[in-house]
């Protein structure tokens, strides 16, 4: 298929388009490459490349002629950067997303699998109970409320116009390639020279944590799937980030310690204290969950990104 990524050059779009094109897809990226560029050298020659901000009505449109199925992943991130940047990360979400359903419209492109996120979610978790897409939401920042409005939006287009959606509620997805905006990365590049692992609070809240692989796998089995659907993708484990500053501390053999902070005051509405999603919904469209365990993910970006207390990594 002719496969469009907004967003392809960040940490999930790039594993994206790297198992698209290896699956021998025709695949176009947008991105602005605030970030950088994350897609492997091996894969640029083989994609269409256009740098570009999602908010260029024009640009979107244009990309989008010719095109089968649309991932639009593309978004401001990281729970500072969208604390300090509010308005652009509505803006992104919002008018990108319309840009995309425009484009969608007047290409009769046949699907769009949307980012979305589980942070909607945000203190809606119930003891003991896994987050299911039946629960009752409950966003609280700029990021998780743009997602949820886009969420409504594109129902609304299914409804309207039977755009055929998926919007995929990530759950706190790790992998090779994350920047250390990012809980894992920040705390294997404080092991690696022997800093200490700093966690905000007190290291009792809980997350779900789902390795980049599952979640490709994920993304890919949903492709060409009808209807408007709102989609967990979570591995179903809890774990402390107390416990998970142990096992980075562990698997990289580092002699860091572990440091308890308080959490700046504008990261407050992120700091929700339990996190664990059913992927249920999941199994019962595609018949895959994600199965691939905290320490298997970590040490396979430890083997992969050559982390060791040396003083030295690769990123």
């Amino acid at each position: 298929m002719n496969v469009l990524v907004t967003g392809g050059a960040g940490f999930i779009g790039s594993h994206l388009v790297e198992r698209l094109v290896n699956e021998k897809h025709s695949v176009t990226v947008i991105d602005n490459l605030l970030r950088g560029n994350k897609i492997p050298d091996y894969i640029q020659a083989q994609i269409s490349f256009i740098e570009g901000d999602v908010r260029d009505k024009e640009l979107v449109i244009d990309a989008m002629q010719g095109i089968d199925v649309v991932y639009h992943f593309a978004a401001v991130l990281g729970v500072d950067v969208v604390a300090d940047y509010p308005v652009e990360t509505m803006d992104v979400e919002v008018i990108g997303t319309r840009n995309v359903i425009e484009g969608i419209h007047k290409h009769k492109v046949k699907q769009l699998l949307y980012a979305s996120t589980s942070g909607i979610y945000s203190h809606s978790a119930i003891e003991k109970t896994s987050l299911s897409e039946e629960v009752l939401v409950d966003p609280r920042t700029s990021y998780a409320m743009a997602k949820r409005y886009n969420e409504i939006y594109l129902a609304s287009h299914f409804e309207e116009k039977g755009v055929n959606t998926v919007a995929l509620r990530f759950f706190n997805v790790y992998g090779e390639r994350q920047d250390n905006r990012m809980v894992i990365p920040r705390f294997l590049e404080q092991a690696a020279v022997n800093l200490p692992l700093t966690v905000f609070g007190d290291g009792r809240q809980t997350r779900d944590f789902t390795y980049i692989e599952d979640v490709i796998e994920a993304c890919i089995r949903l492709l060409q799937t009808t209807g408007f659907h709102i989609v967990n993708i979570a591995n179903e484990e809890e774990w402390t980030i107390s416990r998970l500053a142990e096992i980075i501390i562990e698997e990289t053999s580092s002699s860091s310690d572990i440091t308890y902070v308080d959490a700046p005051k504008k990261r407050y509405d992120y700091e929700v204290e339990r996190r664990i999603g059913s992927s249920d919904k999941l199994f019962s469209l595609t018949g895959f969950k994600p199965s691939t365990s905290l320490m298997q993910g970590i040490k396979s970006i430890i083997t992969h990104e050559e982390y060791s207390t040396d003083g030295h990594n690769s990123i």
